[in-house]
């Protein structure tokens, strides 16, 4: 009896010093680090609808934020002096039918004549020869009066997308130049688009889930494209986001990148107790007994599924965690 007694007063003493509650383990887990970059409501392609002829805008038929479709008539610019070189025209090409109906009554003459022999055939061949080059004039007439007609269809001044007008930097009665744009198109379809410092370049892949912050009802996004081509030591990127609004296109959003990888300690937040505006982890000694250790916390992080905190100070990894505190 006297024997037993001492035993079972250690194991007491034992019970008491460690609470008979689950071990963890501080681990050293490889976390995701995010970059937050602002980006931008853009559409992916933005070409100018241009007036292919100098003159003056006579109408425009759409303003900002217009939806158009390729090859629709957004406006027309007039050049009067087309009009008048095509009245010009018309009136050669009324004197040369005239002249050929001349030319024609005297060859059905002249072969007439010939028929009863008055007349001889090299008299009937130069009428022949005259019908022909008036002929051959009222063709040449004809395809000027074409280009003419072709110059003056330009002035129809059409989308080269289907998209959103963006911007309508001229007005009617404007006088434009050949090549001089009327409005600028948006389409392709409305991406959020970002510039990340080259550095970051190599750790961003198509395809990406990127975290995104200020859109109502979007969260993540999808990194749809990276372009090749490095701008002022920036890299150009788009991400998809389901159901983006164009309404307001240069609307800057907080997005967040995957920008590399980096080995973190990490413990379940249940492990960590807070006090006095101090955080504390209990760390089993080698002796069976436990102690409180200060530590500092940093951002949740997860592994594996399992939600866990990440440590910046106070532990190394591989430190055997006691749940329960003073």
């Amino acid at each position: 009896m006297k024997m037993i007694l001492p035993a079972l007063l250690l194991c007491l003493a034992a019970l008491s010093a460690v609470p008979a509650l689950a071990e963890t383990t501080a681990r050293r887990v490889t976390v995701t680090e995010w970059k937050t970059v602002f980006a931008k409501v853009e559409p992916r392609d933005s070409l100018p609808a241009r007036s292919r002829l100098g003159g003056t805008l006579q109408e425009i038929t759409v303003a900002e934020g217009s939806a158009v479709t390729r090859g629709q008539q957004i406006g027309t610019t007039v050049d009067e002096k087309l009009e008048l070189e095509l009245r010009a025209i018309d009136a050669q090409l009324s004197a040369l039918g005239s002249e050929l109906s001349n030319a024609e009554a005297e060859l059905a003459r002249g072969q007439n004549l010939l028929e009863r022999g008055v007349t001889t055939e090299q008299n009937v061949d130069a009428l022949r020869t005259r019908v022909q080059v008036i002929e051959g004039r009222i063709g040449t007439t004809s395809a000027q009066r074409d280009v003419l007609l072709q110059r003056t269809d330009e002035g129809r001044i059409l989308a080269p997308i289907s998209g959103t007008v963006i911007d309508v930097p001229v007005t009617e009665g404007s006088v434009v130049l050949p090549g001089e744009m009327i409005a600028v198109i948006g389409g392709g379809g409305f991406f959020l688009r970002l510039a990340v410092p080259e550095r970051h370049a190599d750790f961003l892949a198509e395809g990406d889930s990127i975290a995104i912050a200020g859109i109502e009802g979007a969260e993540t996004g999808t990194l749809a494209k990276l372009y090749p081509q490095i701008e002022n030591g920036r890299v150009i990127a788009d991400v998809e986001v389901a159901g983006l609004s164009s309404k307001f296109i240069g609307r800057r959003v907080l997005v967040r990148l995957p920008v590399g990888r980096a080995e973190v300690v990490a413990v379940p937040p249940a492990a960590v107790a807070s006090r006095m505006g101090l955080d504390f982890v209990r760390v089993a000694r080698p002796d069976g007994s436990a102690s409180e250790r200060v530590v500092v916390i940093g951002t949740p992080v997860e592994a594996e599924g399992e939600p866990l905190v990440e440590i910046l100070s106070g532990l190394k990894g591989g430190e055997v965690l006691v749940a329960g505190h003073e």
